[in-house]
């Protein structure tokens, strides 16, 4: 009953995160079940783990684009455009996660990297004053939605993450689309493309045995819906902050947190 309370806070914690930032969660959910599957000697801990985040993902996403959209805040052409770049991104990442070169050692470095990548864009999106009301911008086109949904997908697909924590930056920074717009675009799009990565390992041969027994494939429900139920929570509350407070010393202390749990991850393989 412990671990179940601690796992439904942590999920709370990712959820309001996913529902400030548009990280969609993952950036917590993947660390928390890596260390659990691991830590239980669960075989293939690597695949279960990205399974059972992106699982996670989708309702921490689903719960924030419900406010998005009660908020009047949804944008479902280029959502939908994303998410189906996306899918894309995540089938050829899969074929990479799924093959024997794919393992611990290197789920850790792509993680740690990808932490301190989003440490980095967090911090420099929390530094920029730009006020991006009574501004004009362009809609995200077709190829915009590939580029920015392909890679969100690939990277989505090798850390268990749901690519919010690089498809926002790319829309805000590179694409100048306005920061509520890429939040709400990146969690509608992400609920497309993590729901095929889950799908996909869910029909995935070979899974032994997880955490628990309620699992089909390699995702793990019974380790995933603690933290799912957080994170939906979560992200409700968090996607209402979102539109209420100043994010610039959340954007900041979420990049030391990053930092800090890319050095614990690599701290476990050393």
């Amino acid at each position: 009953m412990g671990e179940l309370f601690i796992l439904l806070i942590i999920g709370l914690a990712a959820g309001v995160l996913a529902g400030l930032l548009g990280i969609g969660g993952g950036i917590i959910f993947s660390p928390v079940l890596f260390f659990l599957f691991e830590g239980a000697g669960v075989e293939n801990p690597v695949i279960w783990t990205i399974a059972s985040a992106l699982f996670c993902t989708f309702i921490a996403a689903s719960g924030s684009i419900v406010r998005q959209y009660m908020q009047d805040n949804i944008f479902w052409k280029e959502g939908i455009q994303l998410g189906v770049m996306g899918a894309i991104g995540i089938f050829v990442g899969k074929q990479v996660l799924t093959s024997s070169y794919y393992q611990e050692t290197e789920f850790v470095i792509f993680f740690s990297i990808m932490l301190l990548y989003v440490a980095w864009m967090m911090f420099r999106r929390g530094k920029d004053t730009d006020n991006e009301f009574g501004r004009s911008f362009d809609d995200m086109n077709a190829g915009r939605s590939f580029m920015t949904g392909g890679i969100g997908g690939f990277v989505a697909s090798l850390a268990g993450v749901g690519g919010g924590g690089v498809m926002v930056p790319i829309m805000n920074l590179f694409y100048k689309q306005p920061f509520r717009k890429a939040v709400s675009v990146s969690h509608l799009g992400m609920i497309i493309m993590v729901t095929t990565g889950w799908g996909q390992l869910a029909l995935e041969p070979g899974a032994v045995s997880g955490l628990t027994e309620f699992h089909i494939g390699y995702v793990d429900f019974g380790a995933a819906l603690p933290l799912s139920l957080g994170g939906l929570v979560g992200g409700f509350g968090g996607a209402y902050l979102n539109q209420k407070i100043s994010r610039k010393w959340l954007q900041w202390g979420f990049s030391v947190l990053a930092i800090a749990m890319a050095g614990r991850l690599i701290w476990g393989i050393l």
